[in-house]
């Protein structure tokens, strides 16, 4: 049997993780509960969060609940999000960004070898969204990148050594056959190899 302080909490995270309102049959059925019991939680939420003065009102709306700013929040919200936001990292950024990861301190021509294609506005990129850092010079003067503190708490890591086992990576054939003639075709370069004609 759940307890009333334990339904309330996961009501109250369903409630902030849906962007619908969610009705409270629905929530029952995910609680596995009866709906009077889902019903009763949804009303002494309301009735908290009104006498609190929270900045979070529960409104019941379009055939279910929703949790969401309180009116008088409305002027800072608008200040806040009316802030440019940061887009998402392309393909090339984000592939950019998994090469130094994995590989730093390394070389922009270095990760270009490894992509098969210029480097240079990706890391640029990266390097003004603070998410990589110059980290010294190679034996041929080239710069070294790593990444910063702030790729860490972006990716939820206390430090490199979390990062996911490549190992662990499964892609499928086809993924993978381009991916090792772009190693080969790398590794061909690095040792001053003309590349084998495909």
């Amino acid at each position: 049997m759940v307890g009333a302080d334990e339904l309330a909490r996961s009501v109250e995270a369903l409630l902030f993780l849906s962007a619908d309102p969610v009705g409270a049959d629905a929530l029952a059925e995910a609680c596995e509960v009866e709906p009077a019991e889902v019903t009763a939680v949804l009303e002494t939420l309301r009735d908290g969060y009104e006498r609190d003065g929270r900045g979070l009102v529960l409104r019941e709306l379009a055939g279910g609940w929703s949790l969401s700013s309180h009116p008088d929040a409305e002027p800072a919200a608008r200040r806040l999000l009316a802030r440019p936001r940061t887009p998402p990292l392309t393909a090339a950024q984000a592939e950019t960004l998994a090469i130094i990861a994995y590989l730093q301190p390394v070389s922009r021509p270095e990760i270009a070898r490894i992509r098969g294609v210029g480097a240079e506005s990706a890391a640029a990129s990266l390097l003004e969204r603070g998410l990589i850092e110059e980290g010294g010079r190679s034996q041929f003067g080239a710069v070294l990148y790593r990444t910063t503190d702030l790729f860490l708490r972006l990716f939820g890591l206390g430090s490199l050594g979390e990062l996911p086992d490549a190992r662990a990576f499964d892609p499928s054939p086809e993924l993978e056959e381009e991916l090792r003639e772009r190693l080969l075709r790398a590794g061909e370069l690095r040792a001053g190899v003309a590349p084998a004609e495909p």
